[in-house]
């Protein structure tokens, strides 16, 4: 009897034992694993990261260190990560920077002011096809009907909105229009303007939007010097940012001294010093804002007629234009300026036979000689000044990054022909779309939309 007892208890104790040791175990053994990830964003509370698939992760509680905004970390974690949920309930166990550098080519890393975002950059650019890869040099002025499928057909980079967009509609409106195109693009889109304030008012024409338009630069430096022009940039941008834009085609800073001519009103309407002070002024009063502002007319307007209508031809010297006229776009770009619009001016001192839109010594001025390394735009390619059927073909080859197009579907058809025979190659509309997608990432844009 003893025996039996003695062996029903072994056996009970056994089972507790083994039950212990199972639990016991199952609690303090967890699932792990390592992923390699570029890291987006990283406060007190959490850091977010990109896989290598542009899958994004936000683990919360974790040390700032190695953790650096645009750099590249593998993640030991603990428990299982979800792609569908916005914050992981995995834990980062210990986390460790390592060099990927290399992983970007040599010809798209030119150690620009987007650089920490390259190899982000990078990563979506192998994700893309050529199609995409094509619609994201484009900023669009928003087609009068098929926004949506085409903005689905073609992946446009950017919708441009003119005064027509906003007509009629109120603050309300506008945020659902911008909120419908970005969710209908599978990248998220450059939405731009301009509002420059006075005789070019997108926008701020419309009383539901604002009460009044805003105003020049002239009108601003008159009432009240830089200082006001500060206070317009940080409201006007409030404005922007509000409603879904983030972009300004702004600001000019173009140098006119004959109040006839067709720029000089909405110049700030002042000397070559206080125009590059305005410039300046301007950069760094929106930065922080999210609206990128972008210099305008490169090289310098000047005093020429209107190239939506016409092509017209600056006769002024080298010389001339450099102290003239450069100096603005120089302290704009010192400032932080993360782009630039060429002009559809014809400068046989840079150029006899190209617009500068179109002219690739014009655009080497802007990157060699000003060390610029941000997005270079045309103007519209649509203007009347512009009258070279293969003009998006040039343009590509002359330098820019962005293409402003009304007529996408022409464009967009002769770059693919002149993919097909040749006449521009592959990488090139892979640099083009790698440096609007590190500027996008740059921007903040891409945080938030899993493509």
């Amino acid at each position: 009897m003893k025996k039996k007892i003695l062996i029903c208890l072994s056996i009970i104790l056994f089972v507790v034992l083994t039950t212990f040791l199972v639990k016991n175990n199952t609690t303090t053994t967890e699932k792990t694993g390592t992923m390699k990830a570029t890291v987006l964003e990283v406060n007190s509370d959490y850091v977010k990261v990109s896989d290598q698939d542009n899958v994004i992760y936000t683990f919360k509680g974790v040390d700032d260190e190695p953790f650096e905004v645009g750099k590249n970390v593998e993640i030991k974690y603990s428990g299982t990560l979800d792609k569908n949920k916005e914050t992981q309930s995995a834990s980062i166990i210990s986390a460790n920077a390592y060099n990927d550098d290399g992983d970007v080519p040599s010809s798209l890393n030119d150690n620009g002011m987007f650089s920490e975002f390259y190899q982000m950059a990078y990563n979506k650019l192998k994700t893309m096809s050529q199609d995409e890869k094509i619609g994201q040099i484009f900023l669009v002025r928003v087609p009068s009907e098929n926004q949506i499928s085409d903005l689905q057909k073609y992946y446009f980079g950017g919708y441009l909105l003119f005064e027509r967009d906003f007509k009629d509609k109120t603050k309300e409106d506008v945020i659902n229009m911008i909120n419908e195109y970005q969710e209908s693009a599978n990248i998220p889109l450059l939405i731009a303007t301009d509002e420059e304030g006075g005789d070019v008012s997108r926008l701020s024409s419309n009383k539901n939007i604002v009460q009044e338009p805003f105003k020049s630069p002239s009108q601003l430096y008159q009432s009240g010097g830089m200082d006001t022009i500060r206070e317009d940039t940080i409201y006007k941008s409030e404005v922007l940012k509000s409603l879904g834009i983030n972009v300004n085609l702004a600001p000019v800073v173009d140098v006119a001294t004959d109040p006839d001519s067709y720029m000089y009103e909405r110049t700030i309407k002042e000397s070559t010093s206080v125009t590059s002070q305005y410039a300046k002024t301007v950069i760094e009063s929106s930065k922080n804002t999210g609206v990128s502002y972008t210099l305008k007319h490169f090289p310098g307007y000047g005093n020429n007629a209107d190239t939506h209508t016409s092509s017209t031809t600056d006769n002024r010297t080298y010389s001339a234009i450099m102290e003239d006229d450069i100096p603005p776009f120089k302290a704009g770009i010192k400032a932080g300026a993360e782009a630039v619009l060429v002009s559809h001016n014809t400068v046989p001192a840079l150029d006899k036979d190209n617009p500068a839109s179109l002219s690739a010594t014009v655009h080497n001025v802007l990157r060699n000689e000003l060390s610029f390394t941000g997005i270079i735009i045309t103007d519209d390619l649509d203007m009347g000044a512009i009258t070279d059927g293969n003009a998006v073909i040039k343009a590509i080859l002359a330098g820019n990054d962005l293409i402003i197009v009304t007529d996408y579907e022409s464009a967009i058809s002769k770059v693919k022909y002149a993919l097909e025979n040749g006449d521009i190659g592959e990488s090139l509309i892979d640099k083009m779309a790698f440096r609007v997608l590190a500027w996008k990432y740059y921007k903040g844009l891409m945080y938030d939309v899993l493509k």
